[in-house]
């Protein structure tokens, strides 16, 4: 099924995707990877504040290449999800409601993504330049020392994505082996 959906995600939204869903995102969502990742780890050990607040946030698992004159951002694509998998928990609990990457997530991650209710999707991989035409405007809010992982808030209009694990637990990437096996 294909939906347009606003975020930051509510609740309500979350619990109405399901694994196979064609998304396009539209509002704000923020991007982090393995760096900025271990950084708010650390904050959060320490009891410090992180630098946005998890509640019903997306964050895309990417770091931009340099934007060509007039844009906004450069290749935009997807990073391997599950080397933020040790930290995902953490803010899921803190109340994140969606990750996009892309491939597997591990049964911890896909434990606590049905624990509290949130969402993974999946970017393509490999379309990072097609991927930034949805991108409006990019803003660097934390870790400006991080360079291409520095935490960005991303206002995006129809951006793409597959959810691949849903709020209910379904995962697209175990149904759709079992289905085409069966075939």
């Amino acid at each position: 099924m294909e939906k347009h959906v606003n975020v930051p995600l509510d609740d309500e939204t979350a619990a109405s995707l399901r694994a196979g869903d064609y998304v396009y995102l539209t509002g704000t969502i923020y991007t982090a990877r393995d760096a900025a990742h271990k950084r708010m780890q650390e904050a959060l050990e320490k009891g410090e504040r992180l630098p946005l607040d998890m509640k019903n946030n997306v964050i895309y698992y990417m770091g931009p290449s340099p934007a060509r004159t007039g844009r906004p951002i450069g290749s935009a694509g997807p990073t391997t999800a599950s080397r933020m998998d040790k930290y995902a928990p953490r803010l899921l609990e803190l109340g994140l409601k969606g990750m996009i990457g892309k491939g597997k997530r591990s049964r911890e991650v896909k434990e606590a993504i049905a624990k509290n209710g949130a969402v993974y999707f999946a970017a393509v991989g490999g379309a990072g330049a097609l991927l930034s035409r949805s991108i409006v405007s990019s803003q660097v809010i934390a870790y400006e020392d991080l360079g291409t992982e520095a935490v960005r808030r991303l206002e995006v209009r129809d951006f793409p994505v597959i959810v691949v694990m849903d709020a209910e637990g379904n995962d697209l990437y175990e149904t759709a082996v079992r289905d085409y096996c069966r075939e």
